[in-house]
């Protein structure tokens, strides 16, 4: 059986891990929905995406203006905010502002960016790479470590299998419990297909919630959506993205879920 993860303080007034409640990380409208069922809110927004499959794809406001929005955000609700980076000096700047720092999937194993954010003693949150196995998560937990940081969080977002087609491998989860930290299903990223329309990914966005429910009944700590009022309009993800009129009977759901866990 996995061992329980560690209690992690991400705010003064949010924890995650231990024996606590399932926690989410999600971006814009979700926060009313999870006062009401008093689940643990980390507010999720990127400010440059620059993972993009094409140039033309919209990046984001960018550092200065996008941590700022941020700011006001943690400023106005109180909420965690979370958000990637992808080069080392952006770390110092993010972490001004973020309560999270986030290390994208295909940024796992670069080993100066994660020490980097290990250094800034904040939580880090590490996606697993599509390219890597489970048991390799070990290795860049062992790097944050080695900074004397061990807030750290992993999320698995499927493993590539070639064709434009991510699988979630339900093993991946109490594999990676094993070492004791909070890990997280970002049901959203599971589904999505890379660059599987063209310019841009796809994705198969009725199947989050079945992801995100395997995720918690295998032992995810925590839930990673990309929410929106209208995914069809959405500059980024919209074919992985859930419909914010289905989170609040998918969250009681996987609440459930959890407790019988």
């Amino acid at each position: 059986m996995p061992i329980a993860a560690r209690e992690i303080k991400i705010s003064p007034t949010v924890k995650i891990g231990g024996a606590g409640r399932l926690f989410l990380i999600a971006g814009p409208c979700v926060i009313e929905i999870c006062r009401t069922l008093r689940i643990p809110f980390i507010f999720k927004a990127s400010f440059d995406k620059a993972n993009r499959s094409s140039l033309k794809s919209y990046r984001g406001p960018g550092i200065e203006k996008g941590l700022e929005i941020l700011g006001e955000i943690k400023a106005e609700f109180g909420l965690p905010v979370l958000s990637d980076v992808h080069e080392t000096w952006q770390i110092e700047k993010a972490a001004e502002v973020l309560d999270v720092i986030q290390i994208p999937a295909f940024l796992c194993r670069q080993t100066d960016l994660i020490l980097e954010a290990a250094r800034t003693k904040k939580p880090v949150n590490i996606k697993k790479g599509q390219f890597l196995a489970p048991p390799e998560m070990k290795n860049v937990i062992d790097k944050v470590e080695s900074t004397g940081n061990h807030k750290i969080i992993l999320t698995e977002r499927g493993t590539l299998f070639g064709y434009n087609n991510l699988v979630f491998d339900v093993r991946s989860i109490p594999i990676m419990k094993g070492w004791g930290y909070p890990v997280v299903i970002d049901a959203s990223h599971s589904i999505q297909k890379p660059g599987g329309q063209g310019a841009t990914s796809g994705g198969e966005h009725e199947f989050i919630p079945y992801i995100a429910k395997a995720g918690v009944s295998v032992g995810a700590d925590g839930v990673f959506l990309e929410v929106h009022d209208d995914p069809r309009k959405a500059l980024s993800d919209r074919y992985n993205s859930l419909n914010i009129n289905d989170l609040n009977s998918l969250l009681k759901t996987l609440v459930r879920i959890k407790n019988a866990v």
